[in-house]
């Protein structure tokens, strides 16, 4: 989502998650895991593996459940291997939908997703046929009562980013994927919090949504995002604040 609406998103996304934080450690405990399979336990070697225990720790998980994953990716303990997939289709008004997925059963989580966008209005493609849509980018929010704009420019830009966007609310930082760790970490050692830090697909366009067709999507994200096999959603619409803020008070 662009601009305004990916701020609101993640609004909508936090509460949420204050609703569903037991499935919230379980998606991030997988992504512990599969960081561990590919790369090792050493998140200082390992920047996907640093990149999730970083994203699990930003969401109050216990470190207890943050090691044991690390073990349990590393072979130490016993435990389901999981495969990474892209699935992708279309849901409500043509809007381009991508589904992150870490899943042990690949025939089963088909079948859920599939049968997920079609009751809500869309339908699951073949690969390829919207990913194209979509650039990989590092992407920080920032509260704007926690920094000066120009100096989160300025640190930001020194790190690698190539952006930096005044949103209601704050300021959005993006550059490209392989800057995301440094990014990072000259925002901690600026003493700048960030509100969501990730590596995330960003449309090149977006398809502008009303009242009716945002709730619409809303909801096929919300359901998704719902499936334990899902580990991140991602969709190519854009939705005005004041439609926005009437789709969330649903």
């Amino acid at each position: 989502m662009a601009g305004h609406s990916h701020w609101a998103n993640i609004a909508r996304k936090k509460a949420r998650i204050d609703k569903v934080r037991g499935k919230l450690f379980a998606k991030l405990s997988r992504a512990i895991i599969v960081a561990a399979q590919h790369g090792g336990g050493d998140p200082s070697a390992n920047l996907t593996l640093r990149y999730a225990i970083d994203k699990a720790r930003k969401n109050s998980m216990p470190m207890d459940n943050i090691e044991r994953a690390v073990k349990k990716g590393c072979g130490e303990t016993s435990g389901a291997k999981y495969e990474e997939l892209l699935y992708e289709g279309y849901g409500p008004d043509g809007v381009a939908v991508l589904c992150e997925i870490l899943t042990e059963n690949r025939n089963r989580t088909a079948s859920e997703v599939r049968k997920i966008f079609e009751v809500h209005g869309g339908n699951l493609g073949a690969t390829g046929c919207v990913a194209w849509m979509f650039d990989s980018r590092s992407l920080f929010m920032v509260n704007a009562a926690d920094t000066e704009e120009d100096a989160l420019f300025e640190v930001a830009l020194e790190a690698g980013a190539d952006d930096v966007e005044s949103i209601d609310g704050g300021f959005q930082v993006s550059g490209p994927p392989d800057s995301f760790q440094t990014i990072a970490d000259a925002l901690a050692a600026a003493s700048i919090e960030t509100q969501s830090a990730e590596i995330t697909r960003v449309p090149q366009n977006t398809v502008e949504l009303d009242v009716k067709g945002g709730r619409k999507v809303i909801k096929l994200l919300d359901v998704l995002e719902e499936n334990d096999d899902i580990q991140n959603v991602t969709a190519n619409f854009s939705i005005p604040d004041d439609i926005m803020q009437e789709v969330m008070a649903d």
